[in-house]
């Protein structure tokens, strides 16, 4: 059970950062550097972190280029997933209809799903990882749990912060960002109960590269647009400048 409560304790770090959006009132400047810190977290952890961890881990079995090929190959899939998926989500006049809002508002609630569904599907691995890590070694299971923990808390505040502003409901924010940290112990159970077979490092490290490529899409082709939006294109830029910072030193301080 250890392993377990650490997922748990893992995933609830993004209910953490939820929380932490509930004490700024939405506005356009907030959405705008939200957007724009989920952008850089998302693009430096899949380029920083997910990318060359797993071509150090096919380095290991495939000569270089076939690595990186192979790499490519998987954050390509998972762009074209992400972009896929994006195209099931109701369009912004549908949006309208359900929730009564003005632009900005139908705006904030697609990046929100977006957010959510790029980090739900980052999430469930990271849960697989803390389990496998805490079952082989309580200390490193720790330490990985407290990794992600800290990696989890800006993740919630970037999905907090848009369902707040476009819902009209701080609560909804914190809500919203809590259940895509469920993801890991969702993650870890599914694992420990069903699937504990497939779940080779081979198969982790290539799910976790289809991951950084949904990550990067979002990233790339959602928030950091919606963020440097002329209104408010520099506090977005200094979001987008503050995500990058921020993860980055997350994965020296703790790799």
């Amino acid at each position: 059970m250890h392993p377990l409560i650490l997922t748990v304790l893992a995933g609830l770090a993004t209910g953490l950062g939820g929380l932490i959006a509930t004490l700024c009132k939405p506005s356009g400047r907030l959405l705008a550097i939200s957007a724009g810190f989920a952008g850089g977290v998302m693009t430096a952890a899949s380029l920083a972190d997910l990318v060359p961890e797993a071509l150090r881990f096919y380095r290991g079995y495939l000569p270089p280029l076939a690595a990186g090929g192979a790499v490519s190959l998987m954050l390509g899939a998972g762009m074209l997933l992400a972009a896929l998926l994006a195209r099931l989500l109701p369009d912004e006049s549908e949006l309208a209809d359900r929730m009564w809002g003005d632009a900005a508002r139908r705006a904030a609630l697609r990046a929100g799903l977006v957010t959510g569904m790029a980090l739900l599907l980052h999430n469930f691995p990271e849960g697989v990882l803390t389990l496998f890590a805490g079952t082989a070694d309580p200390s490193l299971g720790v330490r990985t749990a407290l990794a992600i923990a800290l990696h989890n808390i800006p993740e919630g505040l970037a999905v907090a912060v848009p369902f707040a502003y476009a819902l009209r409901s701080r609560a909804a924010g914190a809500l919203a960002a809590l259940v895509s940290g469920l993801a890991e112990p969702a993650g870890a159970a599914l694992a420990l109960l069903f699937l504990e077979r497939w779940f080779t490092p081979g198969f982790l490290n290539g799910t976790v590269v289809l991951v950084a490529g949904v990550m990067l899409w979002v990233a790339l082709a959602q928030l950091i647009p919606a963020a440097l939006k002329e209104r408010h294109s520099l506090p977005g830029l200094l979001g987008v400048a503050a995500g990058v910072l921020l993860m980055v030193l997350g994965i020296a301080a703790l790799p």
